[in-house]
């Protein structure tokens, strides 16, 4: 393996605490009745599209026109989706902040999101402007975990993947980068992650 010279970010559930619950727990009464919600209607799928490029006034009437009886709770998906980011994952942040002080690497970002949306994280995340480069899904209209997405960052910053790390939370964009020839860890925490990049001697071991 070469010597890793660049970092690549996730953004929403490494950096960002994303989660849709947090919104629908607002609408619905119980974790029984949002997890069917977000199982059966606004489904991980069909929120694909959006971070694929499909705008969300389309989904919401596509999807309102197949189940008009949840009309409210769909429309508020977009109404209301600042409610689904409550802030930063601080102890992440301060992982990358890290990098940004020492200057020892490259740092890129690499996020599935909508690109309707995206222009409010960069303003409400000063940390966003830390990267040299960020490439969101929604605004080349292709997503993670598909080879040409990791290849338009590559590509774009001229980014030799034997060079870099990648961190994400989604076991499927994992995939999707080490077959690419990323170096990976799968986020579940920020000490985890701390520990996996000390572990790579990315990070010294007081921190």
């Amino acid at each position: 393996m070469k010597t890793i010279n660049t970092i690549i970010f996730d953004l929403g559930g490494v950096l960002i605490d994303w989660n849709p619950r947090y919104l629908y727990r607002k609408i619905f009464k119980t974790e029984e009745e949002v997890t069917w919600f977000l199982e059966n209607i606004c489904t991980s799928e069909w929120n694909d599209a959006q971070d694929a490029g499909r705008s969300f006034e389309e989904a919401t009437l596509e999807l309102i026109a197949k189940h008009p009886e949840w009309e409210l709770p769909i429309r508020a998906w977009y109404e209301r989706w600042q409610e689904t980011i409550p802030g930063p994952l601080h102890e992440t942040v301060e992982i990358l902040q890290y990098f940004k002080r020492s200057a020892s690497h490259r740092l890129y970002a690499l996020t599935n999101w909508s690109a309707q949306t995206f222009p409010w994280a960069l303003d409400n995340f000063e940390f966003l402007h830390w990267f040299e480069g960020i490439v969101v899904s929604g605004v080349e209209k292709t997503r993670k975990p598909f080879p040409e997405f990791y290849n338009i960052l590559f590509d774009r910053y001229s980014i030799d993947p034997a060079s870099a790390l990648f961190i994400d939370d989604n076991i499927k964009n994992i995939e999707g980068a080490k077959a690419v020839g990323l170096t990976t860890i799968h986020f579940q925490t920020p000490a985890q992650v701390k520990q996996e990049l000390q572990r790579l001697q990315l990070l010294p071991e007081k921190l």
